[in-house]
């Protein structure tokens, strides 16, 4: 029974002491006694997992269109269609994951296309090049931050790779990826906008030598994400420059921060839970349950959007068009009515239909590689470090949005 004091008044910009250490003991009151809870302004914000699939599945209901949301979050609530957007507001109403059908069909047809079975299986090998001589680095060390040393170094590379950056050229974009995605938190202050903004324009001056270079001399299409954005689909439309350039800017955002977050909060779940580090040593097979529920019991992202397009009821209350509604992902990955014993961490769970990766049309389009960086990552890692341990105090990101840390030193030696 959980404490129905923890629900009351709760307000994602007035966040409790404590919660982002520990937010699972508010998302369960808010499960349990307010499960459509007011977040001021009419917004709602939900914590049932049935509820959140229910938004997922119905996407001519619940938009993900964030124009009239963005336009004042970005640019101010006088901002008009009319006027000069924000970097911020351009790239956030113009990526896939913020955008609805016929759009988001388009660009996310052009995207998978480049991440086929085929194509994922082929990185492999790359992956686990790229992880050994991260290991092989530590170990001369002895010692690793598990964030900057090795979570965030592998997408940052990988996404670097499908994209064509060449590599003497990938430092700035974690920082990128860490400012604009930043700017989504509830709480915008003018600092994080401003890093935001910059961000966003710096990215965007890069792209514009990439993508000139790679209209020279293009990719394979069926590997080389960049020049399959750039043809377009066979027979078929192409994206406007701003559409490339900003999807461009999603694809690193959120291939990035997922996988970032899955490796470091694994690294850190497996130091915690020694039964669970000893059964994946003694089967590691079940490396890929192991990945999942990493994913369901630390989710990398923790909150959704949507806006109601039309008139809708939940839990026996009706709402306006126009309703804004935060999906609270990591209270449904917990929800007891969808998972047995949901605030243990069980590496052999099975069925697990988490909802880490959204669902419905915006289910990530690139969760297979996300799962193959987290699977290798992690299976090579305690290969290698069977009996690695924490060496210092880690520094947990102040987001309530993305889950993960800033630092996890530790010691491999």
């Amino acid at each position: 029974m959980s404490d129905p004091a923890l629900a009351e008044g709760f307000d994602l910009r007035r966040l409790p002491e404590g919660f982002i250490a520990n937010p699972y003991p508010v998302y369960a009151a808010l499960r349990e006694h307010a499960p459509v809870h007011p977040l001021g302004d009419g917004q709602i914000l939900l914590t049932r997992y049935a509820d959140l699939e229910r938004v997922y599945k119905d996407a001519a209901t619940f938009s993900s269109d964030k124009t009239v949301e963005f336009g004042a979050k970005f640019n101010g609530p006088e901002f008009r269609a009319e006027a000069e957007p924000s970097p911020l507001y351009r790239h956030h109403t113009t990526s896939l994951v913020f955008n609805d059908p016929p759009r988001h069909t388009r660009v996310r047809r052009i995207i998978a296309g480049a991440l086929t079975p085929r194509a994922v299986t082929a990185m492999e090998a790359g992956i686990v090049a790229l992880v050994d001589g991260l290991l092989d680095a530590a170990e001369a060390r002895g010692r690793i931050d598990l964030i900057e040393d090795f979570a965030a170094a592998i997408p940052v590379e990988v996404i670097g790779t499908l994209l064509g950056v060449p590599r003497d050229e990938r430092g700035p974009l974690r920082d990128w990826s860490l400012a604009i995605l930043g700017a989504l938190e509830p709480v915008l202050s003018r600092q994080v906008e401003a890093a935001g903004n910059r961000a966003v324009t710096e990215f965007l001056a890069y792209l514009d030598r990439l993508v000139a270079e790679r209209r020279r001399h293009p990719g394979d299409p069926d590997k080389d994400i960049l020049t399959r954005l750039i043809q377009g689909e066979v027979g078929g439309e192409r994206l406007s420059p701003e559409e490339l350039h900003q999807n461009c800017i999603f694809i690193l955002n959120a291939g990035h921060e997922t996988t970032t977050n899955l490796i470091g909060n694994g690294l850190h779940l497996l130091t915690e839970h020694p039964d669970a580090r000893a059964r994946l040593l003694a089967e590691p097979d079940l490396m890929r349950k192991g990945v999942e529920e990493i994913l369901r019991f630390e989710s990398s992202n923790q909150l959704g959007n949507r806006v109601a397009a039309a008139d809708f009821a939940i839990d026996g209350r009706a709402f306006p068009a126009g309703t804004q509604i935060t999906l609270g992902i990591g209270a449904a990955n917990r929800d007891p009515a969808q998972f047995s014993d949901p605030d243990a961490f069980d590496v052999t769970r099975d069925p697990n239909r988490h909802l880490a990766f959204a669902s419905g049309i915006h289910q990530c389009v690139g969760m297979a590689v996300a799962r193959l960086e987290g699977r290798i990552a992690l299976s090579r890692f305690l290969a290698r470090f069977p009996d690695y341990r924490l060496d210092g105090v880690p520094e947990r990101s102040q987001r309530v949005r993305f889950r993960g840390f800033l630092r996890l030193p530790a010691r491999v030696g």
